[in-house]
């Protein structure tokens, strides 16, 4: 063998949800015995010689007695998990002229060894394959267990193993193997309804104008009153995801290693609890990964008992809601992480809970109430657009054999609403209501004489709204137009929109 050997093949970290292009080097040089990485690989990267080494020897061949080298470039990116297990094997079976990386030319490797020589699954699989048709190489090759995942993305090779032998024999000649056919889904009954809430009409009318126009909700009232059984039916009124939501929400999910194979085409629901920390729920770490905002993108994030939650956790929401990404920085690097979902929220009135709920005397001082509401600050309410006090339902609503309108029938009229905004919006590049500018807003919302008037009276009553606030309401009322299929903005719009701005009892 000559002295030194060079063999070279294509792998990927990822960076926040994104694949970054890796090349991975091995050097089989004369010398003592040693394996040595460099390129700033994390530990579980370097303890990737004790998987390689095992997993060799059980396909009956051997770590080189040789000086071996792995470089990981570029070098000043940060490299962590264990997707480099299978491209470091492979490169070190070429470098020491064990194996041809010919029938490997173009695709891009990753995947986790087993010290039995099983190929298992890693984080950013998706991501990792839209890389490769980003950059115009042939294809990938993965772990069985993410070839499904890999699969959606067209226009690429997609190849996958479940052993080191499969792969050994594929670099001897044989095919290489493709992922298997995807299992039709399996058509699962809805776990909630809109038809089961009794009463609630207000409430359900803010459901349908929030999720409508992608607006964030606030629902306010007395424990046991139906907010979280009301949240918990927003998913059944969203909307279908389109193809891109549905590769953007997988592959972050793929990228925290949540993702069981496949798309998702279910809207998120995320429902953290309200000691989550500030890092988790925005993202963060050493290396940035995704937080709940992010596993909400797309979908919805639903905070209960909203005012529970740390100042510093709430306060964090600002810059997300407003921007619909999160940007996070370490030490190691920036990232930019998306971040735009519907915020779903419920809050008691008061530390008990009762005040003003007509059933049972609220025992809280005002110091006490006005503590637990400052808890929430004035920026943070600007941005939520629905702000709804939940009442008891009367007993006879509530043992009412009559079901209320069904989930189906309410998303049906989102969206066609949904429809009428994109058309409108797509010259601005955003797709719903929420997301206008104050040029979009001003160019798709004007109100006739009437509703200015409205708005002015609004305005003139209650001294408090901001201008955020104001182009908030406008934002609401032209969603309500859109329920309605009117392409004016009326003066019932405009009331109707200010009447979900009140935290108190109406």
């Amino acid at each position: 063998m000559p002295s030194s050997m060079l063999a070279s093949v294509i792998s990927f970290a990822l960076v926040g949800v994104d694949a970054v292009p890796v090349q991975v080097e091995v050097d089989v040089s004369q010398g003592l015995p040693a394996y040595n990485v460099v390129g700033l690989a994390a530990q579980s990267v370097k303890e990737g010689s004790v998987r390689v080494r095992a997993a060799l020897e059980a396909v009956g061949h051997a770590m080189p007695l040789s000086k071996v080298t792995v470089n990981l470039a570029p070098a000043d990116l940060r490299k962590q998990g264990c997707a480099f297990d299978l491209p470091i094997t492979v490169a070190v079976l070429a470098a020491s002229q064990k194996a041809s990386l010919e029938p490997l030319q173009g695709l891009l490797l990753l995947g986790e060894l087993g010290l039995n020589g099983a190929v298992r699954p890693v984080p950013g699989a998706l991501a990792a394959a839209m890389l490769a048709r980003a950059r115009g190489w042939r294809g990938v090759l993965v772990p069985r267990a993410n070839g499904h995942e890999a699969a959606v993305v067209e226009g690429i090779e997609v190849y996958c193993v479940e052993h080191l032998a499969e792969l050994l024999a594929a670099l001897d000649g044989a095919p290489l193997p493709t992922p298997p056919e995807r299992p039709a889904p399996v058509a699962r009954a809805a776990a909630h309804d809109l038809a089961e809430v009794r009463g609630q009409a207000m409430a359900r009318a803010a459901l349908e104008v929030a999720v409508a126009g992608g607006h964030n909700l606030l629902l306010v009232g007395p424990p046991g009153i139906g907010k979280t059984m009301l949240a918990r039916r927003i998913p059944t009124i969203l909307p279908e995801m389109t193809h891109d939501e549905v590769l953007e929400t997988t592959k972050i999910f793929s990228a925290v290693g949540l993702n069981d194979g496949g798309l998702i085409e279910e809207r998120p629901f995320r429902a953290p609890h309200h000691t989550i920390s500030t890092a988790a729920l925005l993202g963060g770490g050493t290396v940035p990964r995704p937080g709940e905002i992010s596993l909400a993108h797309n979908g919805v994030l639903f905070l209960d008992e909203l005012p529970e939650f740390s100042r510093s956790a709430l306060e964090s929401l600002r810059q997300p809601l407003e921007d619909r990404v999160v940007t996070v920085g370490r030490v190691a690097g920036t990232v930019k992480l998306p971040s735009s979902f519907l915020l779903a929220a419920s809050a008691n009135p008061c530390p008990c809970g009762w005040l003003d709920s007509g059933i049972k005397e609220c025992s809280c001082s005002s110091l006490a109430i006005e503590r637990y509401r400052s808890r929430l600050s004035g920026p943070l309410l600007d941005r939520i657009d629905l702000r709804i006090f939940v009442r008891m339902v009367a007993l006879t609503d509530l043992r009412s054999p009559a079901g209320a309108e069904k989930s189906e029938e309410v998303r049906a009229r989102v969206a066609d609403a949904r429809a009428r905004q994109r058309t409108r919006l797509a010259p601005w590049g955003v797709r719903t209501n929420s997301e206008m500018s104050s040029a979009a807003l001003r160019a798709t919302c004007k109100l006739d004489d009437k509703a200015e008037v409205a708005l002015e009276k609004i305005s003139r009553t209650n001294r408090t709204l901001t201008a955020r606030a104001i182009e908030r309401i406008l934002r609401v009322a032209r969603t309500i137009a859109d329920l309605g299929g009117e392409d004016d903005v009326d003066e019932g719009c405009v009331y109707e929109a200010a009447t979900y701005r009140a935290l108190e009892a109406a």
